[in-house]
């Protein structure tokens, strides 16, 4: 097959590897847009159970990315001015720009031609033509899916919060939370280490403190140094860093609010869909990089058998991952309306909040009061009969909340 990916992120690169492994034969080339090096965010998580997954599939770059990975265990929150600790699963976090690289060089190994600073403009482009596989791996706006929407049936809803991507010097050895009440409303931080000299921060706050805080209106500069003071027992004194100061260049602050995308379907004739394209989950459950990585492990495991027709192979990927990210979706949208409505778990003594925190995905904890969901959670630890109510209850409050 001749198969053209669109987009070098994670996903897209992860694929040629996956397609080049199966056939050698295959002709594999990723088109990136933007220079070799050059990429968005600090850093991505991942935890231990995709840890087998990519060893499964490629134990070479699985490897490689463990190697340049670090780790964590516990779970730290600062509210106001308090600390408390989590025991955990074991977290890992990598650079991006790391991550991408081993990606690219290990495509190229297998004899993949990675394309840098190299755009397509859409379905005619002259880069596609004689195709027998597209991807659409270039990202929630993509143009190759925007080139069909109508056939692809995309869905975008925006979420209410603001939220900021910054890296930071302070090197975290757990993943920590900071949440700070000011004048104008609550505003918080999620930060994680992702190699021996950097760590990422998410900062995110309502738009009343957005606005109130004057975030809407200052540059890059000035609000880093705001958010610094905001967050200090946090960074131990050492600065955040943005998109600009990273780039060595002037910059607005990169305030977004997330957009949470779906798709009805994921191929039109030879063209498929992958990763950010596809789908987006709320960044607060630090699942987007593993989503896109078993993408890829799904389609090429949809077109592993040469006898099966391609839309019928694209067909059943796609229909194979609608329905394993039902779970994840769904708690995305749970854990981004917890952020929503933090307020209504701020009355919680520090350490009943962060037990909460951790209890954010669940549809049970909007309809039930705070305080006496803690209440139960904890008994439910120890009874069996309610630990199975909870586990009835839950999905049927989960689809009568979605029902039309």
């Amino acid at each position: 097959m001749k198969i053209t990916i669109v987009g070098g992120g994670p996903g897209g690169l992860y694929l040629s590897i996956l397609m080049k492994r199966q056939d050698p034969s295959h002709e594999v080339t990723v088109y990136e847009r933007n220079p070799a090096g050059a990429t968005y965010g600090w850093g991505v998580t991942y935890w231990a159970g995709l840890l087998d997954k990519l060893r499964a599939g490629d134990p070479e770059s699985a490897d490689a990315i463990v190697a340049a990975s670090v780790t964590w265990t516990d779970g730290v929150a600062i509210v106001r001015d308090q600390r408390t600790v989590h025991r955990g699963d074991a977290g890992f976090g990598i650079g991006r720009r790391r991550m991408l690289a081993l990606l690219a060089d290990r495509a190229r190994e297998l004899g993949v031609r990675v394309a840098y600073e190299h755009p397509v403009s859409g379905p005619d482009a002259p880069e596609l033509a004689g195709s027998d596989l597209v991807v659409a791996a270039d990202g929630v706006n993509s143009a190759l899916r925007e080139a069909h929407s109508d056939r692809f049936g995309a869905e975008v809803t925006s979420g209410r919060n603001h939220y900021v991507w910054l890296g930071t010097t302070k090197v975290f050895d757990s993943f920590s939370f900071a949440f700070k009440e000011t004048a104008h409303g609550w505003i918080w931080c999620y930060a994680y280490g992702f190699s021996g000299e950097q760590s990422t921060c998410v900062v995110e706050c309502g738009p009343d403190a957005w606005t109130g805080l004057g975030l809407d209106r200052m540059n890059e500069a000035d609000s880093l140094r705001l958010l610094e003071k905001l967050f200090a027992d946090l960074l131990d004194g050492e600065p955040l860093i943005g998109r600009g100061e990273q780039a060595g260049t002037a910059a607005p602050a990169q305030w977004l609010t997330f957009r949470t995308l779906t798709n009805r379907t994921w191929h039109h004739g030879n063209l498929v869909l992958l990763g950010d394209a596809a789908h987006t989950t709320h960044y607060s459950i630090g699942a987007g990089t593993t989503l896109a990585l078993e993408d890829a492990l799904a389609l090429a495991a949809a077109l592993r058998d040469p006898s099966t027709p391609l839309d019928a192979a694209l067909t059943a990927y796609g229909r194979r991952r609608r329905s394993e990210l039902v779970s994840a979706q769904s708690a995305a949208r749970y854990s981004a309306r917890w952020y929503e409505n933090l307020p209504r778990y701020m009355r919680l003594e520090p350490a009943r909040m962060f037990a909460l925190l951790g209890q954010r995905h669940s549809p049970l904890l909007p309809h039930i009061p705070p305080q006496l969901y803690y209440r139960l959670d904890r008994t439910a630890e120890r009874l069996e009969a309610l630990r199975r109510l909870k586990r009835w209850l839950g999905p049927r409050l989960a689809r009568a909340a979605h029902r039309p």
